[in-house]
């Protein structure tokens, strides 16, 4: 069984990196796309926007008609990722705008099919001591979601299309992994289904809406800095330098987003099982707010000063983000856990929408140098809750 579950978990993993890279897939070539949709330059964030807006559609959606109940999990991961994979490669036949993000919001919603499935099929195989587990699977979803930025050092030169053909053939990969590769977890855990009766409890049961709290001031930051940071680097390292490569720009922002994260997943992780969620999510939302006030002064500095730091904000950004989800799936009540993580998720995606379209309207105000001080407003906010949540988890084990 343990050797079955760290090998279920590597295959996990793989899947949800080559799936995820559908998410950013489009955004990397928002130049072009904006330029073949004969759009304005801040309809690109509508391009990272869409993806959230139809993730959230289609939770809801699956939550609250029991879809990962009722059917085989795997195969709706691997269903989900295959229409996924379509959805995203037909964007090379699309002239409108419309249709373009109307192709992005529903790739958003078959990814609700494959990131909390991923969550389920892991938490089957570790059903309990998941800290490390599902670090294990966040890195993947964050490597995954930054890995366009590495295949456009290669293809973009070349055509934007093979960005987006590139992207779809890792997603059918996943869904090739998990169809024929990934087995069955030999235990199925209780249901914990979704209800829109039972978002009452989850509004007054107060810590756990601590640890949404924490949550929400989390992703007000994370998705908004990972679509926008590849942007402040390019215009950074080219004020610096205007003979700096691309491929060069592109893969900082790889590994500033993806490898960086993907380090401070595992090690968030194993820290958690540790030092205790709350702590791990408290230290991690320091550091990054404190890399979302100061990254905005190396602007147009020394490279090397703006991408240590952006590492350092890659790394803590993410470090904490599967504890939050694990602190509500730990303290909320069996009949309603289902409907409080599900509610947790939509509302934090909900508010990725918002700060991803209002990064570009402050830029154009205040310039690359402050604009992404307003995202220290969610993990400063983020910080005050979970600490919040820490005297309820002190108390609670004093008794």
């Amino acid at each position: 069984m343990i050797q079955g579950s760290w090998r279920a978990l590597v295959w996990i993993g793989l899947s949800e990196l080559c799936a995820l890279s559908l998410w950013f897939s489009a955004s990397v070539i928002a130049p072009e796309l904006i330029e073949i949709w004969n759009l304005s330059s801040n309809s690109e964030a509508w391009l990272s926007a869409a993806i959230p807006i139809g993730f959230v559609i289609g939770s809801l959606f699956s939550s609250y008609f029991g879809v990962a109940d009722r059917f085989n999990s795997r195969k709706i991961f691997a269903i989900s990722v295959f229409l996924g994979a379509i959805l995203n490669v037909l964007l090379i036949l699309v002239h409108y705008a419309f249709l373009g993000i109307l192709l992005r919001i529903l790739t958003g919603i078959t990814l609700a099919g494959v990131y909390p499935i991923a969550v389920k099929i892991l938490s089957q195989w570790f059903p309990q001591k998941r800290g490390f587990a599902i670090g294990v699977l966040i890195a993947a979803l964050t490597v995954g979601s930054s890995l366009p930025h590495f295949v456009v050092m290669f293809f973009s030169s070349l055509n934007w299309k093979l960005v987006i053909i590139s992207t779809s053939g890792l997603a059918f990969l996943s869904a090739i992994i998990v169809t024929y590769i990934l087995e069955d977890a030999p235990i199925v855990p209780n249901k914990s289904p979704f209800s829109f009766k039972l978002i009452k409890k989850v509004i007054l049961n107060k810590p756990v809406m601590l640890a949404n709290y924490g949550y929400f001031g989390h992703m007000w930051e994370l998705y908004a800095m990972w679509t926008w940071l590849p942007a402040f680097l390019t215009a950074s390292f080219l004020t610096y330098s205007p003979e700096i490569p691309h491929w060069f720009i592109a893969l900082s922002s790889f590994i500033s987003i993806g490898i960086a994260g993907g380090i401070g997943c595992v090690i968030g992780g194993l820290i958690s099982d540790k030092i205790g969620r709350a702590n791990l999510t408290i230290i991690a939302m320091f550091i990054s707010a404190i890399c979302s006030l100061v990254i905005g002064f190396t602007f147009g500095q020394y490279i090397w000063l703006t991408l240590i730091i952006a590492m350092i904000w890659g790394m803590s950004i993410i470090a904490d983000s599967a504890q939050f989800s694990a602190v509500v799936s730990e303290i909320a009540e069996v009949d309603y856990v289902g409907t409080a993580l599900t509610f947790q998720m939509c509302i934090g995606f909900l508010l990725t929408i918002f700060s991803i379209n209002l990064i570009p309207i402050i830029q154009g105000i205040i310039g690359w140098e402050w604009v992404f001080t307003i995202l220290a407003i969610g993990p400063i906010l983020g910080i005050g809750f979970m600490v919040k949540y820490r005297r309820y988890e002190i108390t609670n084990e004093k008794v």
